[in-house]
């Protein structure tokens, strides 16, 4: 398990694998996972592979395939090889190459490397239970007879679950990583694992092993939380007589309290940012520098500047922090920076996932919406500041706050200045620019603030006190369903027009 070559030299194709396990969403943890594995083998002109480990049946869920390739593509993160692309390693979805992992589970139990097993759920737990004075921790204990292949068709007979236990050989593993260095796990604290369930189907560490293998990846880059486990899929390999690949097992990503994130505790799952309003650039960025730095104090790339940047020997051994703020921050910017028929697109993919009053085939009245919501911080701005001027006139509610404290305030002041300015806009021209001069012109000729006439106006049309700037709101909604509104909150509040 030497390592001879740098695992960034461009003289080393790498063939690197994302195989997600599809019991749930696609987190910020996979994305990483995925986006380090893509950037090493498009940087040493490798391939970059997607396998489905769907052998976990009970917690499977068909939905999470296909959110999980619609992430990666989301993301830009685009597979060589794999399930949906093909390519000459296939199938690559686990569960349709059960008799290629059943040839190899019966050749080691064969080869006396395996051995069946079929105690029941409630003697493992009766195993587990210590005794008077016995020190806590359980390992299997290997009968000193193996069964043979007639006592598991005895034990399958009479209902019991037969499993393949893989035999230990008794001696320490050494795990060589890329970014914890050499990692052993002594004999002794070895016990005989499972690598055939009851069911028939293998558990992760045969089929992973097999398949790393058989697809030829000759690097795996995966969680911290792996690390420990590695040893099993090392003696597999060599019992199997199978290649070795390189390891680079990324540290953990911890909230800004150190705690692991939690789905529960917050927005971690890609599909919810996608769904919040966050541009795929920004995020991939963000997951970038979650334990990998390029150097310096560079921080803002593309995914083709980071294929040219990214090395494993920038990957920390220290967790990294999920900044939200930090994350936000780049949001941001990037939406700040983006095209115009960029956004366009992004905004088009926000709506279609999220139900708001907006109408989303008019690409016009989109790009408008962009346009007037400059300095958003995610897309889902637009609908918080714009989607009440697409609710019936008569059908959104009035904040009291901003009632009190608008059209209240000063014995009514905020209603008298809609009183006058309702009946300027019955007979203004609609555009952007008359709207601003005609509400420009009345503060002028009252010497009144900005603030003062826009935000009874705003409040009038709207219910609340933010929006666009308030020429832009009123043109957006047209002379008729402004009037409508104005009117309406005037017979509500107390001052006819």
């Amino acid at each position: 398990m030497s390592h001879t070559q740098s695992p960034n030299s461009a003289a080393q194709p790498l063939r690197t694998r994302f195989a997600p396990s599809p019991t749930g969403s696609l987190h910020v943890g996979h994305a990483r996972t995925a986006l380090f594995s893509f950037l090493l083998a498009r940087r040493s002109k490798g391939r970059f592979l997607l396998r489905i480990e769907d052998t976990d049946r009970r917690r499977h869920n068909e939905q999470a395939v296909t959110e999980i390739m619609e992430g990666l593509r989301w993301l830009g993160i685009e597979w060589d090889e794999g399930y949906g692309v093909g390519g000459p390693h296939g199938p690559y979805r686990q569960s349709e190459r059960l008799e290629l992992y059943r040839g190899y589970a019966e050749g080691l139990v064969k080869a006396g490397k395996a051995y069946y097993a079929f105690e029941t759920s409630q003697e493992l737990q009766a195993m587990r239970e210590p005794g008077p004075g016995a020190e806590r921790g359980f390992r299997y204990l290997r009968p000193g007879t193996l069964p043979t292949d007639a006592d598991a068709a005895r034990a399958r007979s009479q209902g019991r679950p037969v499993v393949v236990r893989f035999l230990c050989p008794g001696k320490d593993v050494t795990v060589l990583d890329d970014c914890f260095g050499p990692v052993t796990m002594p004999a002794a604290e070895m016990e005989d694992f499972v690598i055939v369930k009851a069911d028939g189907y293998p558990t992760f560490h045969l089929a992973n092993t097999v398949d790393d293998a058989l697809m030829e990846i000759n690097y795996v880059v995966r969680g911290q939380e792996f690390l420990g486990q590695t040893w099993r899929q090392e003696l597999l390999r060599e019992a199997l007589g199978l290649p070795h690949p390189r390891y680079a097992h990324l540290p953990l990503i911890l909230d800004m309290q150190g705690r692991k994130l939690s789905k529960r505790e917050g927005v971690v799952g890609l599909q919810a940012f996608r769904e919040a309003g966050y541009l795929p650039e920004a995020l991939v960025n963000f997951i970038a520098l979650l334990g990998w730095g390029p150097g310096g104090d560079r921080e803002k790339m593309t995914l083709a500047e980071m294929i040219e940047l990214f090395s494993v020997d920038r990957v920390g051994k220290t967790n990294a922090k999920f900044d939200r703020d930090k994350l936000l921050a780049f949001n941001t910017d990037a939406i700040a920076e983006a095209g115009r028929e960029r956004l366009l697109a992004a905004l088009k993919d926000y709506l279609a996932l999220n139900q708001t009053p907006i109408p989303a085939g008019d690409d016009d009245l989109l790009r408008r919406l962009l346009r007037v919501n400059a300095g958003i911080r995610t897309l889902a701005d637009i609908p918080a500041k714009c989607g009440v001027l697409f609710v019936p006139d008569d059908s959104f509610p009035y904040e009291d706050e901003a009632v009190t404290k608008v059209l209240r305030r000063n014995a009514d002041e905020g209603l008298a200045v809609l009183t006058e300015t309702r009946g300027l806009l019955s007979g203004a021209q609609w555009t952007e620019s008359a709207l601003e001069e005609l509400i420009r012109g009345y503060c002028k000729s009252h010497g009144l603030g900005m603030g003062r006439v826009a935000q009874p106006l705003r409040v009038a049309v709207t219910g609340r006190t933010i929006s666009p700037a308030i020429h832009d709101t009123l043109a957006i909604l047209g002379r008729d369903r402004t009037l409508r509104r104005v009117d309406r909150c005037l017979a509500l509040f107390g001052r006819k027009a």
